[in-house]
This record gives C-alpha cells, structure tokens and sequence, in this order.
C-alpha cells in the first residue's frame, strides 16, 4: 500500500515540476496542492489500516471501511479548502495534479515484487 502512495507522491512531484515549466509557478502550486489533497489522506489511512493490523482483536474490515470513507471525506475537504482558500489557484493545474496522483496508485498493481 505504501508503494502506491509512493508512486502517488512522485507523479505529484511530476507534475508539479512539468506544469510549473508550463504555466509557471501558480501551475506549480496548484498541482502540488491538489496532488497533495489525494497523496495525503492516502497516507494517513495505509498507516491506520497498517497500526490495525497489528493490533490483535481488531476489526480489519471496519477499520478499512471506516478508514476508506474518512480518506474521501478528507480528499473533498482539502479540495475545498484548496478553493476557497488560495485564489490565486489554477484549476486545470489542480485537476491534473489531483488526476494523476489518483491514477499513479494503479501503477503499483501492474508490477508485482
């Protein structure tokens, strides 16, 4: 799970850096901040589920179900927050950003090791 985030993390930083060079640094910012607003919650939930596993007695499939909702409560808050709060924000940059950190966790399943 924390391959994923990984490669979560990385396709943010891509992004960041590609449309930085595009469309400057409010670009850069924008896909940082709406990678940041997916690679984040992920993190926080791979480490709940992992602190549960560990745990013995503990409910594995309440905690992922729990876990899983709190992640998508908390990717559309930062999202909003993101909006209202930096005005300078471009948005095709924070849609890209956001796209492509949620689509580079597939990545992990294609190669096994």
């Amino acid at each position: 799970m924390f391959r994923a985030i990984l490669l979560q993390a990385g396709a943010t930083i891509i992004s960041t850096l590609v449309l930085g060079w595009f469309v400057g640094t409010r670009g850069a910012i924008s896909a940082a901040l709406g990678g940041a607003a997916c690679v984040l919650p992920n993190f926080l939930f791979a480490l709940r589920l992992k602190l549960a596993a560990s745990r013995p007695g503990a409910s594995y499939p309440a905690n992922f179900f729990l876990g899983e909702f709190v992640k998508i409560v908390a990717t559309v808050g930062l999202l909003v927050f993101v909006a209202k709060e930096y005005t300078d924000l471009h948005w095709p940059s924070m849609l890209i950003g956001l796209g492509l950190a949620l689509q580079a966790g597939f990545l992990a399943f294609w190669k096994k090791s």
